[in-house]
């Protein structure tokens, strides 16, 4: 008669406990969420943004001032949130400003000298003098022309005193000429420093700029890297017991593929099978039925 069984295998005892053990603290580490107690939280393992820093937001003013801005307001990462209602003129434009006033046909009033007329005085002054001086002469000529008080002596003093007028006429005009001659250079010499002062302050002002923003780039790397290096600490902490439990686990694999196994064989009741209650059973019957032959003789 066929007996049914069950073959069951079992790893050696030491595997299984390992197996047991790895599954508890699996367990507990899928039970350690972000935040908990010891386990760093989402926000640390995360990444994050280092915020704009005094130098940064210091070139930004200076960027705002230039363009005519006020005062700008931050928020707490160091953004730009507003700003002030400024001049609304541009760094530059003063020099312009003044650029535009030595222009134009009254420009050469402004460098006209102060002492120019007392030049002029003073020089007209010293032409009258001389003038006046060769008057006896033309009395002193007459005289010895024999012409003194006549007719020729009237022409020749009418004569000498028109082109004395002309003279000074030519003189005087001549110092005003010279005057705004050199009014007009200066104020042309003024036109052009405003203008180039114009073209040179912008790029002061955004090498300022740039000078600061370098400056405040190279402060937020740094604080970048010091963020990003907190980040990587605190990932190292979350995974640090997850890797050493995947080493677990894989160590327990390695071992448990050579290890000696345990097999046993359990009997199953069934058809044609004769378990220990039928055996016990035929026997009794057997008894029975065999004292009842041997009572009836």
């Amino acid at each position: 008669m066929a007996t049914d069984y069950t073959q069951t295998t079992r790893r050696a005892p030491f595997i299984e406990a390992a197996q047991e053990n790895y599954i508890d603290l699996l367990t507990q580490q899928v039970g350690r969420a972000p935040g908990s107690a010891g386990v760093p939280t989402l926000a640390e393992l995360g990444p994050q943004v280092a915020g704009q820093n005094i130098l940064t937001q210091a070139a930004q003013q200076q960027a705002a001032t230039q363009a005519g801005l006020g005062q700008l307001q931050f928020d707490a990462t160091g953004a730009v949130t507003g700003a002030a209602a400024g001049t609304g003129v541009a760094g530059y434009q003063p020099f312009l400003d003044q650029a535009a006033a030595y222009s134009g046909p009254q420009a050469f009033q402004s460098f006209m000298s102060p002492y120019q007329q007392q030049v002029i005085d003073t020089t007209l002054q010293e032409f009258d003098t001389q003038t006046a001086q060769g008057v006896p002469q033309l009395a002193a000529n007459a005289i010895q022309a024999g012409a003194f008080g006549g007719g020729r002596e009237g022409v020749a003093q009418a004569q000498y005193a028109s082109d004395a007028a002309q003279n000074r006429a030519l003189l005087q005009a001549k110092l005003l000429g010279q005057g705004f001659t050199q009014a007009n250079q200066l104020a042309q010499q003024g036109f052009e420093q405003q203008r180039n002062l114009a073209s040179l302050q912008p790029s002061l002002a955004a090498s300022g700029v740039q000078q600061l923003g370098a400056a405040g780039t190279g402060n937020l790397a740094f604080q970048q890297a010091q963020l990003d290096a907190a980040q990587q600490r605190a990932q190292l902490a979350y995974n640090e017991p997850l890797n050493r439990l995947t080493a677990f686990g894989s160590g327990i694999a390695s071992q448990a593929s050579g290890s000696p196994t345990t097999t046993t064989n359990t009997t199953l009741g069934g058809a044609g099978t004769v378990g220990p209650l039928s055996q016990a059973l035929s026997a009794g019957l057997s008894a029975y039925g065999l004292g009842s032959i041997f009572g009836g003789r």
